[in-house]
């Protein structure tokens, strides 16, 4: 878009509908070009946002961050997986899915097993991620949990972190229902998004055709307070039906109710 065509869109009066369509996106539509570039704003925004996707996905988490008061509330404690860097993360996925030897003792000696809920919290390929969402989602969640009258396991925090990780918390913890909440892949609208991935008694095997999903938590997408009631309605089917994955019938609501 020219300036003389945004000039004509003033004129015409779509300016207005412009500018709502954006509003209801965070995709870079009708953004405007000077010849054949984008205009510098935009190519400005456009290197800002990738920036701060390498910067989500290459920073390392620290527990810290999530505040001394909120870490004590919970009683957060710190795992790894047997990736022992970030590079051996990003380059050896299958490590990020298994714990370490020093980490499976660590969780058998301050975990309780068996229990309705097992929320854990994982860093993957978003640590700002983690650090926005999960300081709104946690509490809300584990109240929700408690007033279904469901018995919640000690939440934890896990390092190099990968979906398939649920098998492990399952043949170790045995909870009914674990939740993973883990940073998603960054991309260019946002680093902030996180996803809840569930499975009903998680065990070694199980692929993401086991699993159930909440995808793109964050302000401009499922906000936390919408994702909690999902979650919760979902490890309600989960109990109800003892299942999860494709064998699940997820009952969401219709679009534009």
């Amino acid at each position: 878009m020219t300036a003389d065509s945004e000039d004509s869109l003033q004129r015409d009066g779509w300016s207005g509908i412009v500018r709502q369509i954006r509003a209801r996106t965070p995709a870079r539509l009708l953004a405007g070009r000077v010849g054949a570039a984008y205009r510098t704003n935009t190519q400005i925004e456009l290197r800002e946002a990738h920036a701060a996707a390498r910067d989500a996905v290459r920073a390392e988490l620290g527990l810290e961050r999530l505040g001394s008061d909120f870490i004590q509330r919970y009683g957060l404690f710190e795992v790894w997986t047997q990736a022992n860097s970030k590079d051996e993360y990003l380059l050896q996925p299958n490590l990020g899915r298994t714990f370490s030897t020093e980490a499976r003792s660590q969780l058998l000696k301050r975990c309780t097993q068996r229990n309705d809920l097992q929320i854990v919290i994982g860093d993957g390929l978003s640590v700002t991620a983690v650090y926005t969402q999960v300081p709104e989602l946690l509490p809300t969640l584990c109240e929700g949990a408690k007033a279904c009258g469901w018995s919640l396991g000690q939440p934890f925090v896990i390092r190099h972190c990968r979906v398939g990780i649920l098998n492990e918390i399952g043949e170790l913890l045995k909870p009914a229902v674990a939740i993973l909440l883990i940073g998603e892949r960054p991309g260019l609208a946002t680093a902030e998004s996180l996803s809840a991935y569930m499975a009903y008694h998680p065990q070694r095997g199980q692929t993401d055709a086991d699993r159930n999903l909440i995808s793109n938590i964050h302000v401009r997408g499922v906000e936390p307070k919408e994702a909690v009631a999902r979650i919760l309605d979902l490890a309600m089917q989960m109990i109800k039906t003892k299942c999860s994955g494709t064998q699940l019938r997820a009952e969401t609501p219709a679009l534009g109710t």
